[in-house]
């Protein structure tokens, strides 16, 4: 099949499907004589792969080495499985530095509505009121 119809079958663009081709997610297709993409009825199965691991939080990285383990013919389930803790462990500490970043944007905002009127010579009284180093 031509990129349009797979790329309509799989519900992405045909430029996602030359994406994944260049990061090697997807094999290069072979060409008709008049140089057009034709897809295999597999490339189709391997997007739906990428789309549900995108959706399981994979990165494009991730997938790439998934589909290169599994092509070797060995099951790539504990590499997902180490991928995925990796990533959540990144996920909470990300989500740590949000919760800081909340709180300094709160705290912030309250000294914001007790300064008085901006004086002249003051870059901001709310950011040079704020103690420092700053404590969570």
């Amino acid at each position: 099949m031509r990129i349009g119809k797979l790329a309509s079958l799989a519900g992405v663009t045909p430029s996602t499907i030359r994406f994944y081709e260049r990061s090697g997610l997807l094999d290069e297709p072979q060409r008709t004589a008049g140089g057009y993409r034709h897809y295999a009825p597999e490339a189709l199965e391997d997007l739906q792969f990428i789309a549900k691991a995108q959706a399981s939080g994979l990165k494009l990285t991730d997938i790439r080495e998934v589909m290169q383990i599994a092509s070797g013919g060995r099951p790539p389930c504990q590499h997902v499985r180490a991928t995925v803790v990796a990533r959540l462990a990144d996920v909470e500490r990300r989500l740590g530095e949000l919760k800081t970043l909340r709180s300094a944007l709160r705290a912030t905002l309250q000294r914001l509505e007790r300064v008085p009127t901006p004086q002249t010579g003051c870059r901001c009284a709310a950011i040079e009121s704020a103690e420092w180093p700053a404590t969570p």
